[in-house]
């Protein structure tokens, strides 16, 4: 005979990343910089493409990182009621060389998988969510992209 353990007398569980909406809103927020950052780096990686195929993946994915801005500050709008306003104080990093750029993309789009979930975390459950859950799925696509790069480009010079 099998037992059936009773869910009442459980804990609320909560992961380690969950996050209040207050602070995902703010996180949003602060993801429009971010977007607009990345946008701005991979307009400099671009320019150091060794072939137009790479230009056309870094292109790609500049181009989603356009759409990720507008979503999040359409999102932030709709919840808010106000307006992303002003613009970061942060300078985007200059590209040294194409490998390091590589490098450097590959793990920023692995944080922002990273910081996106948080904001998951904190929203409610309908179209935010959904939205979300699409741009982070995009990060990490854009970080295969980039890792196949690395991986092209890193053969390519031995």
């Amino acid at each position: 005979m099998h037992m059936v353990y009773s869910y009442w007398f459980r804990s609320q569980f909560i992961p380690v990343w969950a996050t209040s909406t207050q602070d995902a809103l703010e996180l949003m927020r602060n993801a429009v910089q971010g977007e607009r950052n990345d946008e701005l780096f991979y307009d400099q990686l671009i320019k150091l493409a060794p072939n137009q195929a790479q230009a056309e993946v870094i292109s790609s994915i500049r181009n989603d990182e356009r759409g990720h801005n507008q979503m999040f500050r359409q999102m932030y709008r709709e919840l808010t009621g106000h307006e992303v306003m002003g613009t970061s104080n942060e300078v985007p990093e200059n590209v040294n060389s194409y490998i390091a750029g590589l490098q450097k993309a590959f793990q920023g789009e692995l944080s922002a998988v990273e910081k996106y979930r948080k904001i998951w975390f904190g929203l409610p459950y309908g179209i935010y969510k959904d939205t979300l859950y699409g741009i982070i799925l995009d990060e990490q696509k854009h970080a295969d992209k980039y890792n196949n790069l690395l991986l092209h480009n890193l053969a390519a010079n031995q």
